[in-house]
């Protein structure tokens, strides 16, 4: 075998053994995802009871698949959230030999920060569903109408207001991560600050009601994020330039 053959057939294995790698991870996180998943299902009556704890109303079933939905939905939100900090973990492991010992405990000190801007996220976005959005659009009947609210159509609502933000307040440590790996600088975000700021201000208006204060009040906090992002990507920045120049005199 030529050395030519042997570079491809070593290279090949090392693929494969990495395949194999994340093949692994990947089957041991849909196994914690499935227990978090279980656990929802039969904590189902708690977490709705939480949800309602400090709403006065009463919902509505129509249908008994809304039955199965709020099931499966609870459980899949359980899952997510128990989930996320295994999945951190096993991709650290993945990528953890072919970091320095420095990137090592710096990337590792990301993972309780993911989880946490997350739950945070989760916790932001209910207390302004509960304590702005919907008190507004009550406000809005005025004795009108009678309320009826369904299982489905109230539960659709709540999460379409807090799973964005849960994702959205995961922008700080994704630009720190994407700092660290090159792909954006903080002059880049400051360069593209307003054109941030109109994507958030236009989420911002896709999870809030037709209402100026309300858009302002979820927006504020989503550019209060974006703005957070800027300072810590500045002090990725500024390590990784000083870990380069301290490279650079030591060569």
């Amino acid at each position: 075998m030529s050395k030519e053959e042997e570079t491809f057939a070593e290279s090949e294995m090392n693929y494969l053994d990495h395949f194999t790698e994340l093949r692994r991870r990947l089957i041991w996180t849909a196994i914690v995802f499935l227990i978090f998943f279980i656990i929802g299902f039969l904590f189902v009556k708690d977490i709705e009871s939480f949800f309602m704890k400090d709403i006065d109303i009463t919902l509505t079933l129509i249908a008994p698949g809304e039955i199965i939905w709020i099931y499966f939905t609870m459980a899949l939100l359980v899952g997510a959230v128990g989930t996320i900090p295994f999945l951190c973990i096993q991709a650290w492991l993945f990528v953890r030999p072919g970091l320095t010992p420095k990137e090592r405990k710096v990337s590792l000190s990301y993972i309780p920060a993911v989880f946490i801007l997350f739950a945070g996220g989760l916790i932001f976005g209910y207390y302004v569903f509960v304590e702005l959005i919907l008190p507004f659009l009550l406000s809005l009947n005025d004795g009108m109408f009678n309320e009826m609210f369904t299982v489905e159509n109230y539960f659709r609502f709540l999460f379409r207001v807090t799973v964005p933000f849960a994702v959205l307040f995961e922008i700080p440590i994704i630009t720190m991560f994407l700092t660290s790996l090159g792909i954006v600088t903080p002059a880049f975000l400051r360069k593209t600050r307003k054109y941030a700021y109109f994507v958030l201000i236009v989420i911002g208006t896709m999870i809030s009601p037709p209402d100026f204060i309300l858009q302002l009040v979820v927006a504020v906090p989503l550019i209060i994020l974006y703005e957070i992002s800027v300072v810590l990507s500045g002090f990725v920045y500024r390590s990784k330039k000083n870990q380069h120049e301290e490279f650079m005199d030591e060569s």
